[in-house]
This record gives C-alpha cells, sequence and structure tokens, in this order.
C-alpha cells in the first residue's frame, strides 16, 4: 500500500552503504527520470538515488538488476519488450499491450509494469473523456500502443489508428478491435491523439501539426504525447479553437509520479509532481 508524504519530510540523508538505488535504461537516456526522481526523494527525505543509464547487453542488465538489488528500472527503447522473458511477473499494465517501461525489484524476484497505460489512463478519467466517443489514434510505436491499450481498457470501440507502416498499425487495430488506416485525411472524431513525433521540439517537423486545422475544429478533445515543448503547435491551436487539451507533459509527469510511488511506496502529492515536473523542465530534461 502506498504511504502518503509526511509534511515535514527531512533531507535526504547523505549516500550511504543502505541507499537504495533505481535506474533507467534507454537506447538514448535523458535527464528527466533523473531529475524528476532525485526531486521528489530529496522532497520527502527519502535514502534513494536515481540514476540514467545504457546498455547493448540487456539481458545482462537486467541481470544485474537482480542480482544487486537495484530498486527500481526504468525501461525505454528499444528494451520495451526484450525485458519481458526476463521478468517473473507482467503487470496487467504492461501485459495488456505487450511493452514494459518499468521494472521492480522485491526481493529478487521482478516484476513488471507499464506507468505509460497507467497515466494515459489517469488522464482520460481526470478529463472527463467519454468512452463513447470516437477517436483517431496517429502513431503506432511503443507509446501509441501504451495509448491504445488504455482507450481499449476504458471502454473506447469508435476508434482508428493512422499509420504509415502497414505492419504495425494494423497490428495494433486487430488486437484492440479498432480500424486502421494509412492516412488521417479527411478522418474526424471526437477525440485526436497524436502519438508520433510531429511537433517535437529539436525535430524535422516541430512546427508542424499532427492533424489538420479542420480535423481539429471537428474534435472536443485533443490529445498530444509530445512532451517537449510542453505546448507543441497542436495543443497551441486546439486551445485556441476552445478545444479540452490533454498534454504529453501531463503524461509524463504522471507516469513518472506512479514508477516513484511504485519503487517507494510513497504517493506523492499532486502538487508535488507538478513542481518536480516544472523543476524538471527548467534543467533542460
Amino acid at each position: 500500500m502506498n504511504q502518503q508524504p509526511s509534511a515535514e519530510a527531512p533531507s535526504r540523508p547523505a549516500l550511504n552503504r543502505d541507499t537504495r538505488v533505481c535506474i533507467s535504461l534507454a537506447g538514448r537516456p535523458s535527464n528527466h527520470g533523473t531529475f524528476f526522481h532525485n526531486h521528489l526523494y530529496e522532497k520527502y527525505g527519502l535514502d534513494y538515488l536515481y540514476k540514467s543509464m545504457t546498455t547493448e547487453d540487456v539481458e545482462g542488465a537486467v541481470r544485474g538488476v537482480r542480482a544487486l538489488g537495484i530498486r527500481g528500472c526504468s525501461v525505454s527503447m528499444p528494451f520495451k519488450q526484450a525485458v519481458i522473458p526476463l521478468v517473473d511477473e507482467v503487470d496487467h499494465s504492461a501485459g495488456v499491450i505487450g511493452a514494459v517501461n518499468t521494472i521492480v525489484n522485491d526481493a529478487g524476484r521482478l516484476t513488471a509494469y507499464n506507468t505509460d497505460v497507467i497515466a494515459v489512463a489517469s488522464l482520460l478519467r481526470t478529463h472527463r473523456v467519454d468512452p463513447a466517443s470516437s477517436f483517431v489514434l496517429r502513431g503506432s510505436g511503443g507509446m501509441a500502443r501504451a495509448v491504445a491499450g488504455a482507450l481499449h481498457d476504458a471502454g473506447f470501440t469508435r476508434g482508428t489508428v493512422v499509420a504509415r507502416n502497414e505492419r504495425t498499425g494494423p497490428e495494433i487495430a486487430r488486437r484492440y478491435g479498432f480500424e486502421w488506416a494509412a492516412s488521417a485525411e479527411g478522418l474526424r472524431a471526437d477525440l485526436l491523439v497524436n502519438v508520433t513525433p510531429v511537433g517535437m521540439e529539436g525535430g524535422p517537423e516541430q512546427e508542424e501539426l499532427s492533424f489538420s486545422a479542420e480535423a481539429i475544429d471537428a474534435a472536443q478533445v485533443v490529445f498530444d504525447v509530445v512532451a517537449m515543448p510542453a505546448e507543441t503547435p497542436l495543443v497551441l491551436r486546439a486551445r485556441a479553437a476552445g478545444k479540452e487539451t490533454i498534454t504529453g507533459s501531463e503524461v509524463a509527469a504522471l507516469q513518472a509520479a506512479e514508477q516513484f510511488a511504485l519503487y517507494t511506496g510513497v504517493r506523492p502529492s499532486p502538487e508535488d509532481v507538478d513542481e518536480a515536473e516544472e523543476a524538471t523542465r527548467r534543467r533542460g530534461a
């Protein structure tokens, strides 16, 4: 059971032999998890340390998590599926999409989760998105699987997965009983979800919209999973049109907060999650 943080938690203890270690495994490590988790460890006076890492030997890395007693492990591309046969138990959140982003080590027993699914499901509830809504989901990567799984679990049935990849797009659509289309041209829906790099800061399409202006105007809710920048061109255009928006920065903060709770047993307050995400953003992660 998750504990509630103390209102007057002491500062984090100095590193010592009992400090519990959490890591991330990613092909291209970022500072987001390092800044976010360590900020909250300090905030709540927890004897934990978080460090981003990469590897070319994922099997050896997961054996190391088990053997060294590493408490938690965040998993990013390209390892989200490769770690599945290496753990002891797969939680529903990861099993429903066949991808992992979190491993928790309980005395040598490794359990895999997907906190992206948990975060997306929470945001759909918080923003009161009606499961009877039609939707268009653009993308077919690991995060698209997480969003599609969350939509399916929440009771959404009237959806189309848009992806140029003729293997992964139809595969996701079939898995959840959705439609597939190679292009979003002409498609309209109550909910639009972008899970592509379109609009991502520093990318070749950072100034572009992932959906047409006509599709945005016809929608009720617009959800952009891109976290950097916090306000993508799609989010800005949707807000200008008076639409309800869900942002990638909300997903990033919530999924990290879920990881934090799984690792430590402490459920951070929404205010502290927002503070940690803002501090992380200020540091350039």
